[in-house]
């Protein structure tokens, strides 16, 4: 337990990262509420392809983040018996023009598969490159279960989960917020944390606070196919796609733009056809939803972590990837909001960067 055990702490959204952040706030004693204006998981977190991925092109400000993220979740993984995570390992390969390999991100654990060793990971690749990266360390969960299975833990240690109400503003006294107005009356507070992922801007607005965080798209697709069609997770030009336990391929796309043949629909037949041409074995693949996901992407790129500037008692944690770093965050989150404990990893996300002269 922190010294802060009894801290009345009040996260705004129930996706991953709020999920994360009112089970380590509780399991260190604080006194949790966490407020979501629809269901759990009904933001970015329900249309996320959920890969826990450490790799990133250098410079990476957040490699500490980043580089944590595996072990977070191992460690959530002994905690939570309801998280499941699949450690499939995943392939990553991308051909530039000349036919070399390019190889994104610099990971000490990363391994450079050969065609054949490629083929032993994923035999139905009618395609494979003569060389690819491999991360067997990498996985991917569902999403929407891990936030139950994180709020649940959080229930566990006396949180308190108020679904369906929405923040109609924010009490303040002497320039430090001390409560929310829901729709359900007001909840005190010392702390608040805003995680509503795309909705933090209209919530610091009603701070007067602004911050620089963009809704980013991208698509997420579910597909009924047949199963052990794709063993690992497979990052490559053509597709982006990995299997679920229940043997649903998901797959993820990059959004284009609002014009009929770019709706999730048609790209979800498209990358159907796609995948039909990349795996042998693929008997019938019918798209079973195709949606589009608006992930909080800061202007810099950089995740906002820390306390609001200007106005006492406010705790920002908005990030992409969100689902790689809840269980990091949130664990280091609830030691700077709790224990006091200032985490040197959180350094380049604090939001005073935006408020600099």
């Amino acid at each position: 337990m922190g010294n802060g055990q009894g801290k009345r702490v009040v996260v705004i959204g129930a996706g991953i990262v709020g999920a994360s952040l009112a089970y380590h706030l509780a399991d260190k004693g604080a006194n949790v509420t966490l407020v979501e204006a629809e269901g759990i998981a009904s933001g970015v977190t329900g249309s996320s392809f959920a890969w826990i991925n450490t790799s990133h092109p250098e410079p990476d400000p957040i490699a500490q983040l980043r580089g944590s993220a595996i072990k977070e979740y191992r460690r959530l993984e002994t905690q939570l018996p309801g998280l499941k995570i699949r450690w499939t390992g995943a392939l990553s390969y991308s051909v530039m023009a000349s036919g070399e390999l390019q190889i994104s991100g610099s990971q000490a654990w990363a391994n450079l598969v050969s065609r054949s060793q490629i083929l032993d990971l994923e035999p139905n690749l009618k395609n494979p490159p003569q060389s690819a990266v491999y991360v067997a360390e990498e996985g991917a969960l569902d999403a929407v279960a891990a936030t139950h299975a994180l709020i649940a833990g959080a229930q566990a240690h006396g949180a308190k989960i108020l679904t369906q109400t929405r923040v109609l503003g924010f009490v303040t006294q002497s320039a430090k917020v001390t409560g929310v107005e829901t729709t359900k009356g007001i909840i005190d507070a010392d702390i608040v944390v805003l995680a509503a992922g795309t909705g933090i801007t209209k919530l610091a607005d009603m701070l007067e606070v602004s911050l620089p965080i963009e809704a980013s798209p991208a698509i997420f697709i579910r597909y009924k196919s047949q199963p052990n069609l794709v063993h690992t997770l497979i990052s490559s030009p053509e597709m982006e796609v990995r299997q679920s336990s229940d043997g649903a391929l998901l797959a993820a796309e990059d959004y284009l733009d609002d014009a009929m043949e770019n709706q999730p629909a048609a790209i979800a037949l498209r990358t159907a056809k796609t995948i039909q041409n990349e795996l042998y074995g693929v008997v019938s693949i019918d798209p079973e939803w195709a949606c589009v996901g608006l992930r909080p992407m800061p202007a810099d790129g950089i995740p906002v972590i820390g306390y609001l500037p200007k106005v006492g008692g406010v705790y920002v944690c908005a990030m992409h990837p969100g689902v790689t770093l809840a269980a990091v965050v949130g664990r280091l989150a609830s030691e700077e909001i709790i224990d006091d404990k200032a985490s040197s990893a959180l350094c380049p996300c604090r939001p005073d960067r935006f408020f600099q002269a």
